[in-house]
Formats: structure tokens, sequence, C-alpha cells
């Protein structure tokens, strides 16, 4: 999946313009590159144009989409981030023992479990962890290679690439997310359209395509004052609060 599929980030309005048409410029001139490449022999133009209208969200730029075909694929890449989350609960979970402090055990193993059962975490639940994702055994730099693998594809990150080369990617991407929160968290939510709201909460991880736009603003909310809570040395719970917050919100588990 290459670079970052979903690209949509938010800083200001005028700044989130130019950040995501940067993002999705670098995935469009891929796609037209490789479309180029493939129309080099001769006639093979109307192979190209086969391969367009078959696959669609593989090779058309975001512009040729139908509104139709804009949710639907939406909803593909969530499917496929949506994937891992079972799996990274599943990692929190053996690592629990490693733990060694006995609070943070009960919290993580108390979250897991609310999670699991179909329960929406509440703030504080999540921001009790934070020390445990600052070091070992849940620290960005602790992290296991099929823990990496697993958080990647939940950011819609490309999994196939060595795991020190993964860990760095996770870590600037997480890095530039926490950024953009506090840019965020002093303009305002409120300042932010309908659109942006729902890009912003879907570049964090939550499917907000089938989600009013008042209970986005709410968990976009719930996201930042997480985020601005936490130092760069807590950015891996920021990390997996991609699937912590967004699994079980308003019944999105499915």
């Amino acid at each position: 999946m290459g670079n970052t599929i979903v690209s949509w980030v938010v800083i200001s309005p005028a700044s989130m313009s130019c950040t995501q048409s940067s993002r999705k410029f670098r995935q469009d001139v891929t796609k037209c590159l490789f479309l180029g490449i493939i129309s080099i022999p001769p006639f093979a133009n109307y192979l190209v144009f086969l391969l367009m209208y078959l696959f669609p969200r593989q090779l058309l730029i975001r512009h040729f989409w139908t509104p139709k075909q804009q949710t639907d694929f939406l909803d593909i890449y969530h499917a496929f981030r949506k994937q891992s989350h079972p799996e990274i609960i599943s990692y929190l979970e053996k690592v629990i023992p490693l733990i060694s402090d006995t609070g943070l055990r009960w919290h993580l193993t108390d979250l897991c479990t609310k999670i699991q059962h179909g329960f929406h975490p509440a703030i504080r639940d999540i921001l009790a962890l934070r020390e445990c994702f600052s070091n070992h055994p849940l620290g960005m730099n602790q992290l296991q290679a099929f823990h990496v693998k697993a958080l990647s594809r939940a950011m819609l990150l490309t999994p196939y690439l060595p795991p020190p080369l993964l860990r760095h990617r996770l870590k600037t991407h997480t890095t530039v997310i926490h950024q953009l929160d506090q840019a965020l968290a002093k303009l305002g939510i409120g300042q932010l359209t309908a659109e942006e709201v729902k890009s912003a909460c879907y570049l964090r991880g939550l499917n907000s395509t089938h989600i009013g736009e008042d209970r986005c603003r709410t968990w976009l909310g719930e996201w930042l004052q997480i985020s601005c809570s936490l130092k760069e040395a807590e950015l891996s719970l920021l990390l997996h609060n991609v699937v912590l917050l967004s699994t079980n919100y308003l019944g999105t588990r499915r």
C-alpha cells in the first residue's frame, strides 16, 4: 500500500489544504507514472483505459472518483486497517506479564478486556497507561517486529519493509500527527468544516464516512485531549490510540 493511503491532515483550513494536496499529489504522480510506463508500447493505451475502468481505486486519481466510489473506497481502506485491530489487542495482552508495575498491568488488562467486549474506553483509561508506553515493553523502540507490522497496517502503511525502517516510518508518522494535533487544539475544532473534521478523524483511525458530524467532532475532541497530554517519549500510546479509541466508537466494531 506504499505510502499512507489516506492523505488527510489538519493544521488550519489553509495549511491543511496545502499539506493534504501535497500528499495526494505524490500518490497521484505514482499512479500516473505507472500508467505512463505501461502505455509506452504501441496500442497499449487501449489496455490502460481498460485497466482504469476495471481498477479505478488503484489506478484513477481521486478527482475522477465518483462520490459513491469515494465512500466505497474509504470503506475498503478502513477494512484493511481494521483487520489488524484484534491482532494488536492480542499483542498488548501478551506483553502484560512483562510490565513490572502491578497497577499498570491491571489497567492494561482492564482496557484490553473492555475493548474486546465492545466498550469504548474513557480518556482516563488510556492516559493511565502513558508510562507503560514510554519504555519497555511498549515504547516505540521496544516494539517487536510483528507488532510493528500490525501497527503499520493499522496506519495504512506498507508492512513489507524491514522492521527498523517500519519503526522509523511509524515514529515519523506519529510525530507529525502529534504536532498537527497540538496546532489543531490551538485552532479549535469549531474552525473546521464538516469535511475537514471527517478527514481528520479518518486519518486518525476512525471510519468517519458513516458517522454524523457532531459525533465526529466529539471523537476528535477525545483524541486531542489524549494527544495533547502526551510527551514525545509517550507517542507509542498515540500510535496505539488509532486502535484503542476507534474500535468500538458508536458501534463501529463489526
